[in-house]
């Protein structure tokens, strides 16, 4: 534990780490007052495409947690950089929340539900077969398929909920083309964590709940790698993978106790 906290970057996840739906976690009050007191730099890197960071922001001040616009960074702003660097000023068929389709006209990309570029799936309550359809089209006469993330389910207040993966699922198998997911445990939004926070991969931390995206996210990028058990993650499931977190902690609670 000691290693851990004389680390100099933190990188955390937020669904099942911080919160989960409009709940905060036990002691991630106190974890974030420590991050602070001990003057660390900390990012709160999230697969949600939900939420732009203003909005990730004010969220965890309704839950009476202050923290920096800052230090957030969601899978939204990693795609929307990613197509903007892949074609600038290209166009996309989109089915996702504010997030996304804000963090993708902050990069010059237009909706085109004609003939886009691409089509981008991420995170939504208004997922339906209409758009379902429109997606396999567009896909089908040439648009490149885009997901936010590769999660597959994610936590709530009520229990596993589908993520982006699930609701992409279905246009992969009607037009037999495979989706290319940005989030984690894509290095290239890990990447881009490190370089906010300024540190190297060997003095920093990635703190997740999934192992199959935080954990090998955390692993393939060079970090040092922290589980915990607040969200979708038991530790009799941590056998099934062929990789180990270095530590395998309750919640981020953990890591300011006592020494």
């Amino acid at each position: 534990m000691e290693a851990l906290r004389g680390k100099k970057g933190f990188i955390c996840d937020m669904d099942g780490v911080i919160y989960h739906g409009n709940r905060l976690l036990p002691g991630v009050k106190e974890f974030v007052d420590w991050l602070y007191r001990e003057d660390k730099r900390f990012l709160f890197l999230t697969n949600s495409s939900e939420r732009s960071p203003k909005e990730l922001q004010q969220k965890l001040a309704r839950m009476g947690l202050e923290v920096d616009e800052s230090h957030f960074y969601t899978s939204a702003l990693a795609t929307a950089r990613f197509l903007s660097t892949q074609a600038p000023g290209c166009t996309a068929y989109v089915i996702g929340a504010p997030g996304l389709f804000n963090a993708l006209y902050d990069v010059g990309i237009t909706m085109n539900d004609v003939n886009p570029d691409y089509v981008v799936l991420g995170e939504t309550q208004t997922y339906n077969y209409d758009n379902i359809v429109k997606a396999v089209q567009l896909v089908r006469q040439g648009a490149r398929l885009i997901g936010t993330n590769p999660d597959m389910t994610g936590p709530s207040e009520n229990g596993i909920v589908p993520a982006c993966r699930a609701f992409v699922a279905p246009i992969e198998l009607a037009t037999g083309k495979s989706a290319y997911f940005v989030g984690k445990p894509n290095p290239l939004m890990m990447r881009t964590g490190l370089r906010m926070l300024d540190v190297h991969s060997d003095e920093a931390v990635m703190i997740g709940d999934r192992m199959d995206t935080d954990m090998i996210a955390g692993i393939e990028t060079g970090l040092d790698t922290v589980l915990v058990l607040s969200g979708v993650t038991t530790r009799e499931e941590i056998e099934n993978y062929p990789y180990r977190p270095r530590l395998v902690l309750n919640g981020v609670g953990d890591i300011p106790a006592e020494k």
